[in-house]
C-alpha cells in the first residue's frame, strides 16, 4: 500500500535534487581545462605571428620613407624624427616586439656613400628570435 505524499515531501525532494554533484563539476572543469590546454598555444602563436608581421610592415614603411627622403633631398636623414618633421611618415611607429618607440636601431650610411646624413637603414632593437630562427635585430 502506497503512502500518500504531501506537498511538503515533494518540496523536500526537489530541494535536495537541485544543483550539480561534485563529479559533474569535476568532469566539466576537466573538459574546460583540456580545451584551454589545446587552444592556448595556438592563440599565443597567432599573437607572435601578428607581431612579426607588424614588425615587417613597420620596417618596410620606414625603409621606404628613408629611400624617398634620400631621393628627394640628395642625402640620408639624420633621424626618424627628421622623417616625421619632413612628413615622410606620420609618426615614429612602436616596435611591436618591444612595445616602445625608442628601441629602433639606426644604421649609418655605407662608408663609400657620398651622401650626408646619419641614417641609411633601420632595424628593430628587440632581443630574441623570430619563429623562423632569425634574430629580430637582423631584419
Amino acid at each position: 500500500m502506497a503512502v500518500p505524499t504531501t506537498s511538503g515531501d515533494v518540496d523536500m525532494r526537489l530541494k535536495f535534487h537541485r544543483g550539480f554533484t561534485l563529479i559533474e563539476l569535476l568532469v566539466v572543469l576537466s573538459i574546460m581545462g583540456l580545451l584551454t590546454a589545446l587552444v592556448a598555444p595556438r592563440y599565443f602563436a597567432a599573437l607572435d605571428r601578428g607581431k612579426e608581421q607588424a614588425l615587417a610592415t613597420s620596417l618596410g614603411v620606414m625603409r621606404e620613407a628613408i629611400d624617398r627622403f634620400t631621393a628627394d633631398k640628395g642625402r640620408y636623414p639624420e633621424s626618424l624624427d627628421e622623417l616625421v618633421q619632413a612628413r615622410y611618415i606620420r609618426a615614429v611607429p612602436e616596435d611591436p616586439i618591444t612595445g616602445r618607440r625608442e628601441t629602433w636601431l639606426t644604421l649609418p650610411p655605407p662608408a663609400d656613400a657620398h651622401l650626408g646624413g646619419g641614417m641609411a637603414d633601420i632595424r628593430s632593437g628587440a632581443t630574441g628570435q623570430a619563429r623562423d630562427g632569425t634574430r629580430f635585430a637582423d631584419w
